[in-house]
């Protein structure tokens, strides 16, 4: 009996080290054995993926090829440039495949594809072997343990997981990798579709990454920047398996930090170095297994002698959130990225909500301005001009840097949506998805959901003072002077509230505080876009008549436009009229997508502390529904592109 041809299809697990997919393909002796990337399109133009993520990506591909060539010189990373879908069917003739590999992903744009390319596979009679990797345990199977129903709570992921079975120990990385085979492409490349481009505004040249198959010189390589017409990367932070597994040595060798780490009690505001362990993109692309970081830091806690930390808050317990929202994201499929048709997440009469094609219940990447005001402070927000120099100082470091410490993510998310703006959490998750080196649908989504208080979590009269809660951390104003260097010289006194500097501070700082920001002057920072007490008030009474109200994604009234005339005409938001039609009328435009618009303190107490990590709020009685199809969050407009090449 011949002996099988492999090939490893490389996917959100781009390391060497306890990878379970891995091991089962080298488990089968293989004569040959292929590790390959697939360059899909999907997530070339599809998804919102800013330059940082994407030279993030291209570290862990270099470093995991280079990783594979010291084990066997005749081996490397083959990454091929064409759709998954077209690719394998032409590969497993030409290369006579007996089996494909790869580790199971659970994101609604993955199951569709790998449903597709496993068809395929069953036609051409090649068998195909699926491993649970990406997260504690399989996401499916947790679901399952849960009742059939997303986890919608830490606790329930505390009760479903131990069910599902004990966390496994990792497993080493291979000693030994056989050869490739050939790797003739005597086939035609299927070019794809390049419009829409989501990151069209990202690029300073067009992309020409699919200019062929093998790459500009033939030999299999990492596409580079300049291929995809993008600018250099402007963050520090960089991707591999071999950064990752340094980093978490760094973090295991401090006992004391290991055992006791709580997340509520990191400070924001550092940044040199930050207060976490920003292994977070590691996990995301697969250069860090989380099985080693689980249980690196499990043996720490297990033999600390002082009083360890316990999740929700600990090192572990962070990955049991992310075990929690990608459990939601398995049962609730493409509905999870959105409101509409999302059966576990509450209507709220947000200021510039989501279109939606009702026929196919897709999201169509564009959104409704039903307020310009709404529309200009999500500009001033996304571009950290708001005139609030501790959302500012965040939203210019994401952009800048790929991340920001997990309580600036609540900052940040509430102030856009129930704690200041009144704007959809969608707006906010579409940002984040571009900017994030971290980005992940589930973890995304699951923590928009969650600090807009749509799903997860309820307690929607905690709000995030941005006076009051950065003092907290940062009294002297040292990470708004790093990320706002127009106040790097004003005293500390006005670092959170430069409008209260008297004219004479001001002149001695190099600054003016006025204007709106919409052009960018040297030496001005703009006033604040609203009165923080006076918003924070109306969003609290949104809010309150919205819970009162009781509506989720996928009941009729939401789906019908029906939903306003539970609401007073005066009341925050879309709710003016007899139907969302009527709601739009007044005084609102439209718009394709957010590029084509040119676009005494007042704080009140809060809980310092943030909204408590305790996860979560469950839509009592309900049952999950499968969502219908939305080709969103990890990518907008596929369907419509498919729809209008039929026309």
């Amino acid at each position: 009996m011949p002996k099988p041809r492999v090939i490893y299809w490389f996917r959100t697990d781009l390391r060497l080290h306890d990878s379970p997919a891995l091991k089962a393909a080298l488990d089968l002796d293989p004569e040959a054995f292929w590790p390959i990337w697939t360059w899909d399109p999907h997530y070339v133009y599809r998804a919102r993926v800013g330059p940082n993520r994407w030279q993030f990506l291209m570290d862990c591909q270099n470093d995991v090829s280079k990783s594979i060539t010291k084990i066997n010189k005749k081996s490397k990373l083959f990454l091929m440039r064409e759709t998954p879908q077209t690719l394998f069917p032409k590969l497993f003739k030409a290369w006579k495949i007996t089996h494909l590999v790869f580790e199971k992903d659970t994101d609604a744009y993955a199951r569709d594809r790998d449903t597709a390319i496993m068809e395929a596979a069953k036609e051409a009679g090649v068998e195909v072997i699926v491993r649970s990797g990406r997260t504690l345990w399989d996401s499916d199977e947790l679901v399952k343990k849960n009742h059939g129903k997303p986890t919608m709570s830490i606790s329930q992921v505390q009760a479903a997981g131990p069910k599902v079975g004990p966390i496994p120990r990792p497993i080493p990385a291979p000693k030994s990798i056989p050869d490739p085979g050939e790797t003739n492409l005597d086939f035609q490349q299927h070019q794809p579709e390049q419009t829409p481009d989501l990151n069209g505004t990202s690029r300073k040249k067009n992309d020409r990454s699919y200019e062929s198959m093998a790459g500009p010189k033939g030999d299999f390589a990492v596409p580079t920047m300049e291929e995809l017409g993008f600018p250099a990367a402007t963050t520090q932070h960089r991707g591999g398996e071999t950064i990752a597994l340094k980093a978490l040595d760094k973090i295991i060798a401090n006992e004391k930090y290991t055992a006791t780490f709580e997340k509520p009690n990191t400070a924001p505001t550092a940044f040199s170095p930050q207060s976490t362990t920003l292994l977070s993109p590691h996990l995301h692309f697969g250069s860090l297994s989380i099985r080693e970081f689980y249980w690196r830091v499990q043996d720490v806690v297990d033999n600390f002698s002082g009083k360890a930390s316990h999740p929700p808050v600990s090192l572990t317990g962070q990955l049991l959130f992310r075990d929690m929202y990608f459990g939601a994201q398995a049962v609730l499929g493409y509905s999870f990225g959105q409101t509409m048709y999302n059966s576990h997440c509450r209507l709220i009469p947000w200021h510039l909500p989501s279109k939606v094609d009702h026929t196919t219940k897709l999201v169509t990447g564009e959104y409704h301005i039903d307020s310009p005001q709404a529309e200009e402070w999500f500009q001033r927000w996304k571009n950290g001009m708001t005139g609030f120099p501790w959302i500012d100082a965040l939203m210019r470091q994401l952009r800048q840097e790929g991340w920001i410490h997990h309580l600036g993510r609540h900052a940040v998310a509430c102030f856009l949506t129930r704690g200041g703006c009144y704007i959809s959490w969608e707006r906010g998750a579409e940002v984040f998805e571009e900017l994030l080196l971290d980005h992940e649908t589930a973890c995304n989504v699951g923590n928009w959901q969650w600090l807009s208080c749509t799903a997860f979590f309820a307690q929607f009269f905690r709000c995030y003072s941005p006076i009051a809660f950065p003092q907290k951390w940062d009294k002297e104003g040292d990470f708004v002077r790093r990320y706002v260097p127009e106040l790097g010289k004003l005293d500390k006194k006005y670092i959170y509230e430069p409008w209260k500097a008297p004219i004479a501070d001001q002149k001695k700082a190099g600054v003016s505080v006025k204007g709106d920001g919409k052009v960018k002057e040297e030496g001005v920072y703009p006033k604040p876009m609203f009165d923080f007490a006076e918003r924070r008030t109306i969003c609290l009474d949104g809010m309150k008549n919205a819970y009162k109200v009781g509506l989720y994604g996928d009941n009729e009234k939401v789906v019908d436009g029906s939903w306003t005339t539970l609401f007073a005409d005066g009341a925050e938001g879309l709710t003016k009229g007899k139907s969302f039609t009527d709601a739009m009328s007044a005084g609102g435009r439209k718009i394709r997508d957010d590029r084509d618009v040119s676009a005494d303190d007042g704080a009140v107490a809060e809980d310092e502390s943030g909204a408590a990590e305790k996860g979560g709020e469950n839509k009592g009685g309900d049952k999950a529904k499968p969502g219908a199809k939305r080709k969103t969050t990890q990518g907008t407009l596929d369907g419509h592109v498919k729809r209008a090449k039929k026309k």
